[in-house]
């Protein structure tokens, strides 16, 4: 196995003394690759792994231009086998991503849009009945930041399909789970009475309670997109990027689910704006 250091070396070198269109392509591959890789691994747990690669690589570069042989010779040995390490820490997440691969690879367009249409219906339906009844809850919708850190240190794992009687029966009070957040990742429900981390925003009202402080806090660190719904005024809200939709009807809801689960999320944004109803976390009068 040629050693990673080698690797490099050779890479670069190829960049400084031969560039070609076919060398500038290659670059781009990988600085997308390695976008992608930092975007997906922002906030949780990999990242600190990623981190820990970035330094061993400056420590081998820094020991073999001071000459401490040893250390470099220990280092390089680490880089040379970093492959199979990071096969081996990421197993799980790898076989999550080939099987999604997989299934999205045996269905067609049609299939694919039935599905994210059925989504929207449900979770439309579960949140109006709560919002009927007045019955608080708190859904987290993972986009490219991951929230795996959020699932493994709090919460229960659930890892289900997206159903409304299942959410309603999780945000149903005194059960056990119904306090805290449920996170969705996609088509499944991931994680359910998760502890979010409130918004330390001096802006929002006062006047707000926990679940929409919780849900601004998460939307404000990660781009994920929040709906909430008030346990005092039964007022659905959505949360993303740290600003407060509030007043959502039946056809807000869809409308906000459909461009999650159909379209461009950027569009989603433009839409809230060109209904002004985009405002700073101070508005707004629920306790919830």
């Amino acid at each position: 196995m040629t050693g990673f250091w080698e690797q490099v070396q050779t890479f670069f070198w190829n960049i400084i003394h031969r560039p070609t269109w076919i060398d500038y392509i290659d670059i781009i591959l990988i600085a997308f690759l390695i976008y992608q890789l930092v975007t997906l691994t922002r906030q949780t747990r990999a990242i600190q792994v990623i981190k820990g690669l970035a330094v061993i690589i400056v420590a081998s570069y820094a020991s073999e231009l001071i000459g401490l042989t040893t250390l470099n010779w220990v280092l390089r040995s680490i880089l040379n086998n970093g492959v199979i390490v990071l096969l081996i820490l990421f197993q799980p997440e790898l076989r999550k991503a080939l099987e999604q691969i997989g299934r999205t690879a045996k269905l067609d367009r049609s299939a694919q849009q039935d599905e994210s249409e059925r989504i929207v219906d449900e979770i439309t339906q579960c949140l109006l009945r709560l919002s009927r009844r007045r019955v608080g809850a708190l859904i987290v919708f993972e986009q490219r930041t991951g929230l795996k850190d959020i699932t493994e240190s709090s919460g229960t794992e659930i890892d289900s399909i997206i159903s409304a009687p299942l959410l309603e029966n999780i945000f149903e009070p005194n059960t056990p789970l119904h306090d805290g957040a449920v996170i969705i990742r996609g088509s499944r429900i991931v994680s359910a009475a998760c502890v979010l981390t409130l918004s330390d925003n001096r802006s929002i009202s006062r006047d707000l309670g926990t679940r929409h402080r919780a849900g601004l806090g998460v939307s404000e660190n990660t781009d994920a997109i929040v709906l909430i719904v008030s346990e005092e005024t039964g007022i659905i809200s959505m949360a993303r990027g740290g600003k407060l939709t509030r007043h959502l009807d039946a056809e807000g809801l869809r409308k906000v689910l459909r461009e999650m689960y159909h379209e461009d999320h950027s569009r989603l944004w433009r839409w809230t704006h060109s209904l002004g109803l985009v405002r700073k976390g101070g508005a707004g009068n629920d306790a919830e």
